[in-house]
């Protein structure tokens, strides 16, 4: 070997260890193309900022021996982009490494950048400095939203093409989504909606990723957009042009648990069934959602009261544990459609009844045969004759035969044997108290008006809290209500929860619900002689994720605040001089951090404070 042939070799491994190796991503009718190879792919949502990145190897490696071919992630806006231009991949946001440890599991990732994503997180991934932006419309044809929209999403996908992560570049990433479930949103709005979904589309394209961009829920998204389902079934949906593949972005394994609501459930029967029967209807990928739900860490969950746990049912819990029996039982539903993926990609279904509520889907191709036989009745047991065979299927149940003879799998039969058992620990653990004090408008931090602040506007969503405080000053001859009740104090609120203290005194607590965040305090109050100090204590428990222009939501204490019942009538305070102090002082010690949790003096034993007004709590084992 001469001494240029030499270095030709040496370069040319360089540039397979360096540039990667490339590959093309394509669809047709039938599935996703990779690499000219039709694939059935089955994929599950893992939400990287959702859990530590200390989870992130189990949750991928449990994900690929579930039988997962495709992670799928939203990108998170708000935690990427804290204020505008100052970036932030670290951490429980670090989405490059992310991406790259489904790599190196091998796996495929399906990156949903939206950027608005929904998915229960705080203003829908939106950061909220975009809701200040002058002139700005949220998801609409508005030239300041498009222009932020796009800057954004221009980053995401420079950062991908940097780290070498499209398919198209050698990496793992095979599919992007743009926008999200906006089919509704253009439906209400009309004209500017439509003018809005071509322009996404065609701008997601011209970032030039080398795969196919998907949007879910949009039964117009422009060529060579992918339209695709969400939803608990699929079965019957079609994409928008024969040419594109049946993809379903959304099987909800569960729900999301408010606060005070029951916990989800989908039986792991359901969930297989709606899998196979989507399959059996020429569907080609299926994704979970979700596969590990996780937890809303911090301050990031949205949609107005959505509970901290991010559970949704899914086959991995929020711990990262497997949940039994569904991790198992789909497991073996992946096993059955792998073993029958030459058929499926090979051809279109034929179907045949077999009897009421019996249907066969045959896929027959040269060289490979599978069937899927369903009883759809939801109650009854039924035997099916199929070929040379008779099948027994319990109701509402798919059986798959890899071989047109073999059963492998049935979607109702699920193996138990699976026990989870809680254990109580309250015993094990040394519960401490500390009390802050009511703020109080004397507070040399506190900022006034002679208004009422919406909240979001003054705390830019910095913390949950927000102080309004006022003086009601009461003449020693003031009157009080002929029945000799104190006078009615009401105070009228765009949401979410409001602690009304008189002198430092907690005076009641209302709070609104995620159908209806609105809410009023209407009580009599005890007011002395002279000046009395007025402080509500608003919080607002997430921020709006769904919604037409869900940016125009409002929070807080708006008004009117009156009082009833001394001599003058009716006193409107809202107009009166009003103080404000964002977030409260356990907060600005960070009480909630190991270091910041030894700046003050806490209670313990049984001095411990109960059903207490503005108190932290803390444990240590």
């Amino acid at each position: 070997m001469g001494k240029r042939e030499f270095n030709g070799v040496v370069l040319m491994m360089l540039c397979l260890w360096v540039c990667g190796v490339t590959a093309s991503v394509t669809y047709d009718h039938k599935a996703i193309v990779v690499d000219g190879k039709r694939r059935i792919l089955i994929s599950g949502s893992i939400h990287y900022p959702r859990s530590t990145p200390q989870m992130w190897p189990d949750l991928i490696q449990k994900a690929k021996d579930g039988g997962l071919d495709v992670i799928q992630t939203y990108v998170f806006w708000n935690g990427h982009e804290p204020s505008p231009g100052q970036y932030y991949f670290e951490d429980r946001f670090d989405l490059v490494k992310f991406v790259k440890l489904a790599q190196q599991a091998g796996l495929y990732v399906h990156l949903r950048i939206g950027p608005y994503i929904c998915a229960e997180w705080n203003l829908g991934g939106f950061p909220v400095w975009l809701k200040y932006v002058p002139g700005i419309a949220f998801r609409t044809d508005n030239e300041p939203f498009k222009a932020a929209m796009q800057k954004f999403t221009a980053k995401i996908v420079s950062l991908m093409k940097e780290n070498r992560l499209f398919q198209s570049q050698g990496g793992p990433i095979i599919l992007s989504q743009i926008e999200n479930e906006y089919g509704p949103v253009e439906w209400e709005i009309g004209a500017p909606g439509k003018a809005y979904t071509k322009w996404a589309a065609q701008m997601a394209v011209g970032l030039d990723t080398g795969v196919p961009w998907v949007m879910c829920k949009q039964e117009d998204a422009p060529d060579p957009v992918i339209d695709t389902c969400n939803g608990f079934y699929c079965e019957n949906f079609k994409p928008n042009k024969n040419t594109k593949p049946k993809m379903w972005t959304e099987n909800w394994t569960g729900w999301y648990t408010d606060f005070g609501g029951a916990v989800p459930r989908r039986p792991a029967e359901d969930l297989a069934f709606s899998v196979a029967r989507f399959i059996q209807n020429g569907g080609s990928f299926v994704n979970y959602y979700m596969y590990h739900g996780g937890t809303n860490f911090g301050r990031t969950s949205g949609g107005l009261f959505i509970a901290t746990s991010y559970d949704y049912d899914a086959p991995l819990d929020e711990y990262g544990l497997e949940n039994e029996p569904k991790y198992e039982h789909l497991r073996a539903l992946h096993k059955a459609i792998k073993q029958s993926e030459p058929a499926l990609v090979a051809t279109d279904p034929k179907v045949q009844s077999l009897g009421y509520n019996l249907e066969a889907h045959v896929f027959s191709a040269p060289g490979a045969c599978a069937a899927f036989i369903a009883n759809y009745d939801t109650k009854s047991y039924a035997k099916a004759k199929f070929g040379n065979g008779q099948y027994d299927l319990p109701p509402w149940s798919i059986s798959i035969l890899p071989d047109c003879k073999t059963v492998v799998y049935n979607t109702a039969k699920v193996g138990y044997g699976w026990l989870k058992k809680m254990t109580p620990v309250n015993s094990a653990f040394a519960w401490q108290s500390y009390n802050e004090e009511p703020a109080s408008s004397s507070q040399a931090d506190s900022i006034a008006a002679y208004a009422l602040w919406e909240q979001v506007n003054v705390t830019r969503d910095s913390s949950d809290y927000l102080w309004y405080m006022t003086d009601v000053n009461v003449n020693a001859n003031e009157g009080f209500l002929k029945n000799g009740q104190s006078p009615l104090l009401t105070v009228m609120s765009a949401g979410h929860v409001l602690h009304v203290f008189i002198n430092g005194q907690l005076a009641g607590t209302v709070w609104g619900g995620l159908g209806n965040p609105k809410l009023t305090f209407s009580d009599n109050v005890k007011l002395r002689a002279g000046n009395n100090k007025l402080s509500l204590l608003s919080v607002a428990v997430g921020l709006p994720n769904v919604g037409v222009h869900f940016e125009t939501w409002n929070a807080g204490v708006l008004g009117p605040v009156t009082l009833k019942g001394l001599n003058e009538g009716t006193r409107d305070l809202s107009r009166q001089k009003w103080s404000y102090k964002v977030g409260l002082k356990g907060e600005s010690l960070s009480l909630h951090t190991e270091s910041g949790s030894s700046s003050v003096e806490w209670i313990q034993g049984s001095l411990v404070a109960k059903k207490q007004p503005l108190t932290w709590y803390k444990v240590r084992k």
